[in-house]
């Protein structure tokens, strides 16, 4: 969970910071063509705030803004075309099913009475009208590190690797600590200098206090607003990242929290399947930001001049399994989370979670396997760590290779993070990259989407990175339902658009330095980034052999 969930603001990063039918018919004959990206891409102009809002779904070579061209995908290939209904399963921390931004996209199983207290379909989950909620009323947990390194030493190679990891970890955080708590210092001196809780840089250029905290805390603050993008708010972010800070401390690296024990059953014991409710967003609805957002980028309802838009709105419906909480994921609820999205008619999973120790990782493996043969694509998130996830001492679980080579299924497909300016530096320094275990990169910082109540917000991560890229998978599954999943895996990989010969991979280690750019063919599999112009283009090929 910890280095998939919205990315926390480090002190570090933030310091160092259409037309007429006959002009359709025209353009309709002439063969469509697919986009190869430039050479050189440059920004014509800065990026407004309705492209900033929208920037994944533009393209590269109309707006010099590498998208995944969903508009022009819409108007030049699916203008006038019928697709089916897509059920997408959204495997996250819940789903705000009331939303009015993703009112009609929400699955319903026709096959309960709602309320009426009894399994009507026999599937083992009473009342399960829009998903299921295997946490019940758990919110926080430990990392899977701190789990494993509770159950004592047992002298295994896994146990010596999360003690070393639990406790660099604990330090990290317990720097975070004192960063957080520095930062809110200086944004309460702010406050109380201009009377204000909520103030821009220009505020700031405003102050001309001479009191020596004043000013300092002034300089801080300058330097946060220019390095941390046009949508930094320091109240909600700082506020954000302390949250984040204070539950690493107490909930994920606590030794002696137990939040499993409120759910009632064994984590053990895969068999033990019958437990959750069907409450699917949780018992506290502003805790399923994480899935919300999830799912308002692939479903949230299109020119409504709402929030944003969804990449396969309107032809998607979303089904919830609540299953990851603040804190790792247990292997047993994401194996029958998957189960049940697929046993429930999922053609795409979305897995935006993650974690580095998996120790009953057979349980979803078999849960993969179980999806490949009912012909379900299961769509996951790279990781936010920074890491080539190619590294033992990196993998991100879960994962379709065994022995982190020779991949067992072809429905899983794992996607890592790409920012809004095509160069060098296109791909997003938190992402995870990997040329075996990342397979293409699709739109994930700064996205805009749906959050609990009514509400949207900017997160960003591979797990925006990963609905995006769903989103184009159940658009083609949508328009060409014939095409099974493993061949839209090998549409959204093979389709893409390059990325830049040379990239920078990961985080610098130090600020200083300016930052190495590598071949593109180190980052992932493909050395593409997800394009549903081009995905279509190749999906309408493929359907006619």
């Amino acid at each position: 969970m910890s280095h998939i969930k919205p990315l926390k603001l480090s002190a570090f990063a933030l310091l160092v910071l259409a037309g007429c039918s006959a002009s359709l018919q025209a353009q309709n004959s002439v063969p469509k063509q697919p986009i190869v990206a430039p050479l050189a891409v440059v920004k014509k102009s800065p990026v407004s705030e309705n492209e900033l809002k929208r920037w994944s779904h533009l393209d590269l070579v109309k707006d010099s803004i590498p998208g995944m061209s969903v508009d022009r995908a819409l108007t030049e290939l699916l203008q006038g075309k019928t697709g089916k209904k897509v059920i997408v399963g959204i495997v996250d921390s819940g789903v705000d099913i009331e939303h009015e931004d993703l009112k009609g996209m929400i699955w319903t199983n026709t096959k309960e009475i709602p309320g009426n207290g009894i399994d009507d379909d026999k599937n083992g989950f009473i009342d399960d009208i829009n998903g299921w909620n295997f946490l019940g009323n758990a919110v926080h947990e430990n990392l899977e590190m701190t789990r494993v390194v509770k159950k004592g030493d047992d002298g295994s190679a896994e146990y010596k690797a999360a003690l070393a990891q639990y406790t660099e970890k604990y330090e990290e955080a317990q720097k975070d600590k004192q960063q957080v708590d520095f930062l809110l210092d200086v944004h309460n001196t702010i406050k109380k200098e201009l009377n204000k809780t909520t103030y821009k840089i220009e505020d700031l250029n405003a102050i001309t206090s001479t009191d020596p905290k004043v000013a300092r805390s002034k300089a801080i603050m300058t330097q946060i607003f220019t390095n941390a993008g046009s949508t930094f708010d320091p109240e909600a972010d700082f506020g954000e990242y302390k949250e984040q800070v204070y539950d690493q401390l107490n909930y994920n690296l606590n030794k002696e929290f137990d939040g499993r024990k409120i759910v009632g059953d064994n984590p053990e014991d895969i068999k033990d399947n019958r437990y959750g409710n069907n409450i699917v967003f949780g018992p506290d609805k502003e805790k399923a930001l994480h899935g919300t957002h999830v799912a308002g980028i692939i479903a949230q309802i299109r020119g409504n001049n709402l929030g944003g838009d969804g990449v396969a709105s309107p032809n998607v419906e979303i089904l919830t399994v609540r299953a990851v909480p603040d804190g790792d994921e247990y292997d047993k609820d994401i194996a029958l989370a998957i189960r049940y999205a697929v046993d429930n008619g999922a053609k795409v999973i979305n897995g935006s979670f993650g974690k580095s120790f998996s120790p009953h990782k057979q349980w979803v493996y078999d849960a993969i396997k179980y999806a490949a043969k009912k012909d379900v694509l299961i769509v996951h998130a790279a990781g936010n760590d920074g890491y080539n996830i190619d590294e033992t001492k990196n993998i991100n679980y879960p994962n379709d290779s065994e022995d982190n080579v020779k991949e067992f299924a072809d429905n899983l497909i794992t996607i890592g993070a790409i920012n809004k300016e095509y160069g060098e530096s296109v791909i997003a320094g938190f992402s995870n990259f990997g040329k075996i275990n990342v397979d293409v990169f699709a739109p994930g910082e700064e996205i805009y989407a749906t959050v609990p109540n009514n509400k949207y917000k900017y997160l960003q991560g591979t797990s925006m990175a990963s609905p995006n890229a769903a989103g184009v998978a159940a658009l083609i599954r949508s328009y060409y339902p014939k095409l099974k999943a493993a061949q839209v895996k090998k549409i959204l990989m093979e389709s893409g658009v390059a990325l830049p010969a040379k990239v920078v991979l990961g985080k610098s280690e130090n600020p200083n330095e300016k930052p190495v750019a590598v071949p593109a063919a180190e980052s992932s599999k493909t050395a593409k980034m997800v394009n549903a112009y081009n995905a279509l283009l190749m999906a309408e090929k493929m359907s006619k052999k």
